[in-house]
């Protein structure tokens, strides 16, 4: 059903979007692959990625890993750890899109965005992030900013980056980063043809299913933790509150394909216009 719910969204975009896209080597960077089990993740940030990357290390690692908690977080997101398909040949990139098992996860596109927010703009020890776009959605969105603010970029609250997101002028600057990015736009399911859509809300039930598939499932599992400061519906609401209908609505013409590709319906907190 999740299949065929991006299938037939895909078909009715289609219908109304006149550019016919072919994949390039460019759009294939967040697709994982692992060559001993013939599998292709893409990973979507702020959707357990970080455990998933794990468990793809213990999948490619030919028995360098075999607990995936034993990964430290960043050493799962150094590239050179992981290999992605953009690093192919066309000949191979074809035969890995047509042979290997694909799959991805996916999350309520809000609550990603709340999540991603809180983990890039509100944790003090972000400064990269707070450097390279937090001083410039101050920069733009906030009236008489003080120097230090437009200095550190650390202090952004959520209604300037959501008017930041729907700015014009950000997306004709340059692509959104990975962590707001749709996931439309990091894993093109339009053009290619996944064969597992997993979900944030059932993430154990699903990464295991896929495991089992792999077959793997009996010496691996998807790391079970129940992460206090994960992002929830309730915390997604209370953001929204503070955002005014007009930027609700623009907003969520910015993920609508997410929402309506993955199936989620349109959050009863939003007031649209």
């Amino acid at each position: 059903m999740r299949r065929d719910q991006v299938t037939d969204t895909c078909r009715a975009n289609s219908a109304t979007s006149r550019k016919r896209r072919v994949l390039t080597p460019n759009d294939l960077k967040h697709l994982v692959v692992d060559e001993d089990h013939e599998l292709i993740y893409c990973y979507v940030p702020k959707v357990a990625c970080t455990n998933w990357k794990r468990l793809m290390m213990v999948l490619t690692g030919r028995g360098k890993y075999s607990d995936p908690m034993e990964i430290p977080a960043n050493e799962a997101h150094v590239s050179a750890n992981l290999k992605t398909l953009n690093q192919y040949s066309i000949p191979e990139i074809n035969h890995r899109l047509k042979s290997y098992m694909k799959f991805l996860f996916v999350r309520e596109p809000f609550e990603r965005l709340v999540s991603a927010y809180r983990n890039k703009f509100t944790q003090k020890y972000n400064t990269s992030f707070h450097k390279r776009y937090g001083t410039k959605i101050i920069k733009r969105q906030r009236k008489n900013a003080t120097q230090e603010a437009l200095r550190k970029g650390d202090d952004v609250k959520f209604e300037e980056f959501v008017a930041y997101l729907i700015d014009p002028h950000t997306q004709r600057e340059e692509p959104f980063n990975e962590h707001w990015q749709t996931v439309y736009s990091l894993c093109h399911p339009c053009l290619i043809h996944y064969d597992l859509v997993g979900k944030y809300e059932t993430l154990e039930e699903d990464s295991n299913y896929v495991l089992q598939l792999a077959g793997v499932g009996s010496y691996l599992k998807f790391p079970t933790y129940a992460k206090s400061t994960r992002t929830t519906d309730e915390m997604t609401t209370e953001f929204f509150q503070n955002i005014s209908s007009a930027h609700q609505t623009q907003l969520y013409e910015v993920y609508k394909l997410d929402f309506l590709m993955f199936n989620y319906s349109v959050p009863s907190y939003l007031k649209l216009e």
